[in-house]
Order: C-alpha cells, then structure tokens, then sequence
C-alpha cells in the first residue's frame, strides 16, 4: 500500500490567465529592415515581480536603457539595480537577466551590435552621472547627457540622452560618415527630419513616445520639440564620439550643416 505522506512524483498544472503578460521582448528592428549595418533594437516589459529567462546576443555587445519602473539585471556573476534612465552594458554574448522587484511595470530599451571584443560590464548611474558637468553637453534649447562615453569601454556602441525644451530644434544639421545611429524617443512629442540632402528630404514625421527613427550613413537628422518638453536615446553604433566633442562648432550653432 502507498504511503499517503509520501510526496507524490508528478507535479501539478498551472494556469495563467490570458491577462497574464509576466516577461515579453518585442524585437523593434534589425540591421537589415533598418537600412544599417550593426545596430539592432528591443525593448523587454517586465510585470511587477516577474523574471526574465537567461538572455545572450552571441557575438554581440549590447546596452539596456531603463525606461520605466526599475529592475534588477543579473549579468557577469554580480546583481545589479536599475533605477529609471541608468544603462548597463552587457558585454560580448554575456549571459543576462532581468528581473522586475518593483510594484510597477517595468520597460527596458535593448540596443545591440556585433562585437569582436569582450569588456567589462558597466553600469551608467543617472543620478549619478547627470550631476557631472563633464557629462553634460549644453547646445541652445537642450541638454545632452553623455551616459555610455568613449571613456567606457566598448567595441562600437556609445549612448546618451537629449532632453529637449519646448519649441526648440537641432541646429546645424549634422551627418556622419562613420557613425549610424538610432534615436527612441521616451517622452513628450515632436517632429524628425531624415534627408540625404536639402533638396531630397526622405521624410519628415511627428514622433512620440515609443517612436523610434534610425538615421543610416550620410543621413541629416534634425529634431524638433513642439508645446512639451521632448526627451530621447540616442545609440550609436560605429566610431565612438559625439558630434559635439569632436566638432567643437556644432556647439555654437554657427553652421548650416556639418558633416562628421
């Protein structure tokens, strides 16, 4: 006869209910439907004390942008907690996870390019990082947060934040021809001018939040805030700088255009 007090083998079912969302990753855009060559974009939603599976972007260095509510990435053996607008970079096809403690949504921005090199984990402390002055860049009508630098560690990706004022713009138009880019926008709305040159405008688009533009090689890309202040990510992919610090002039707002 069995033993009723033996613990049975077999475990039960569970239900999850439709409404149920737990973990989703929503895959923004790839190299190839984004017209780049490196830069790909995701973003994760987290439910108030869910848990991500184990994540890995083989060959790929990647960089997660806490958007909303806060977390908890583990990555590289250690735990680390995620306030609103910090960044961790997760290094060469670096195992992670995430996990959302908080008692709100959470939602992460994921960009990622290919990489050829292993660095270090880093995480970039909004609170922390936006009181520097030498990580604020100060162009007419905006602020520039210069949160993953050339002086962190990485094969191509560098990041920031630009916090637009009402009715401001991005002036003189700029490109690159070393540098792709992506810009998500997380508050606020406004406008987004990508052309190849004055003359051929590609297209001209009002933007919110959630919107993302990427801007390809060669690519102007002004911006443009209406009655509310307007905030976005910028991701590069490429050579590592930021317009500002290695043309000097794109500060005064001097220029017609620029080309880096």
């Amino acid at each position: 006869m069995a033993n009723p007090a033996q613990a049975s083998p077999v475990q039960p079912g569970r239900l999850f209910r439709s409404s149920t969302s737990g973990v989703r990753y929503v895959e923004r855009f790839r190299p190839q439907d984004a017209n780049l060559k490196w830069l790909a974009c995701g973003e994760f939603h987290l439910e108030p004390g869910a848990a991500s599976a184990g994540y890995s972007f083989p060959g790929e260095e990647s960089l997660l942008f806490q958007w909303k509510g806060s977390s908890e990435v583990r990555v590289d053996g250690g735990v680390l907690t995620v306030a609103p607008y910090d960044i961790v970079y997760i290094p060469r096809g670096a195992p992670f996870s995430i996990f959302n403690s908080g008692g709100e949504p959470a939602r992460l921005v994921h960009t990622h390019a290919v990489a050829e090199n292993a660095h270090p984990v880093f995480h970039s402390r909004f609170a922390e990082l936006s009181r520097l002055e030498e990580r604020i860049r100060r162009p007419k009508g905006k602020i520039v947060y210069l949160m993953f630098d050339v002086s962190e560690r990485a094969d191509k990706l560098v990041a920031g934040y630009t916090f637009f004022e009402p009715y401001a713009r991005s002036w003189p138009p700029h490109n690159h021809t070393d540098q792709e880019e992506a810009y998500i926008f997380i508050k606020g709305s406004g406008a987004m001018e990508v052309y190849e040159s004055p003359e051929t405008l590609s297209f001209v688009h009002s933007v919110s939040e959630g919107d993302i533009v990427t801007i390809p090689f060669l690519n102007y890309h002004p911006v443009f805030s209406q009655q509310e202040p307007l905030e976005f990510i910028w991701c590069i992919a490429g050579e590592r700088y930021w317009v500002g610090d290695k043309r000097k002039d794109f500060l005064t707002g001097n220029l017609s255009s620029l080309t880096t």
